[in-house]
């Protein structure tokens, strides 16, 4: 018998009051260790979707269950110290060194002093920069690459089992936004977190995603492995492969 979904959402409704509904009765089912890329036209619903599984926003009618309980059942702090977060701003801290940005989290959970510095030292490395030449560096030291880095071994570094990821690498140029590509794949395969990724770019989310899935008119359009959804005729679907179709065209 398969496993129960980690994250599932049922029926789910959101508005933004004057401006009409965001999510429009979407349901979804969420694997535990899947990475999922829900990818979208601006206003589509995606950073919405983060938020709900976040906690940081309740469905007007549905459910949001994370590990089987609704997210209003959850004390809200407990909920999102399992779930680590990668925003496009990155949001780090300036006033505070690598080591301390990603050893924040640790260290209001209470963890020790040699805890957090080996914990530090584990997902600094995990993420491609060395402790002994990053550790101790000044935020505004780093390239974008390098803080994108850093926020990712932030989200890391209490080991949460979820980790939303919310146009992580849209500020990036593309060489850097290919290298972080990989990078992820191959943290990713190593620590099979359940992953929820959103992006308007459908490159990436083929590059990312273990499974697609199309957000369009709040509901979801269609979801399947990349290969699958690639050959979709879905009228919903085919503007966001086009950019694919015509480079491939253009490479063949």
């Amino acid at each position: 018998m398969d496993a129960a979904p980690a994250i599932v959402l049922r029926d789910v409704f959101v508005s933004r009051r004057a401006a009409g509904p965001v999510l429009r009765g979407l349901s979804l089912d969420i694997a535990a260790g899947e990475t999922l890329a829900l990818v979208g036209r601006s206003g589509a619903g995606k950073s919405t979707l983060l938020k709900l599984i976040n906690g940081l926003l309740l469905p007007e009618q549905g459910s949001v269950r994370v590990e089987g309980r609704e997210t209003r059942e959850w004390n809200p702090f407990t909920l999102r110290r399992r779930i680590g977060y990668v925003l496009q701003e990155i949001g780090l801290f300036p006033h505070l060194d690598v080591a301390r940005n990603v050893g924040l989290v640790p260290g209001l959970l209470g963890w020790d002093t040699a805890r957090v510095a080996k914990r530090i030292d584990e997902v600094l490395t995990l993420v491609g920069l060395a402790p002994r030449d990053y550790a101790r560096r000044a935020v505004q030291e780093l390239s974008g690459g390098q803080r994108q880095r850093v926020g990712v071994a932030r989200a890391l570094a209490a080991d949460p089992p979820f980790l939303l990821m919310d146009e992580p690498f849209g500020a990036l140029d593309p060489v850097t936004r290919a290298e972080l590509h990989r990078e992820f794949r191959r943290i990713q395969s190593e620590l099979r977190k359940t992953v929820v990724i959103v992006t308007h770019d459908m490159a990436e989310a083929f590059a990312l995603g273990t499974r697609v899935g199309v957000l369009h008119a709040g509901i979801i359009a269609e979801i399947d492995e990349p290969r699958r959804l690639a050959r979709s005729s879905d009228p919903r679907v085919r503007p966001l492969l086009e950019p694919l179709l015509e480079a491939r065209d253009v490479l063949s």
